[in-house]
């Protein structure tokens, strides 16, 4: 495993996997797994940090890419 990515994505009182809005994003991480014909292996939320991580080295690296530009990003 490549290791895990950590986002900021809600506000600091989202601490549950159950949240609606979490609920929606894991989803979508799945659906992204099946994309890419791997397995969501991990997958946590504290204080609105998302943490998670794929089987596929590759989907993780498309996955850093893209955070990193966004962080270029003016």
């Amino acid at each position: 495993m490549a290791g895990v990515i950590e986002v900021d994505l809600f506000d600091e009182d989202v601490n549950t996997p159950g949240h609606p809005e979490v609920l929606k994003f894991k989803k979508l991480l799945e659906e992204v797994a099946e994309e890419y014909r791997c397995q969501l292996l991990s997958f946590e939320v504290e204080a609105g940090t998302v943490a998670f991580a794929f089987d596929s080295d590759e989907l993780m690296a498309k996955i850093l890419q893209l955070l990193q530009a966004k962080a270029d990003w003016p």
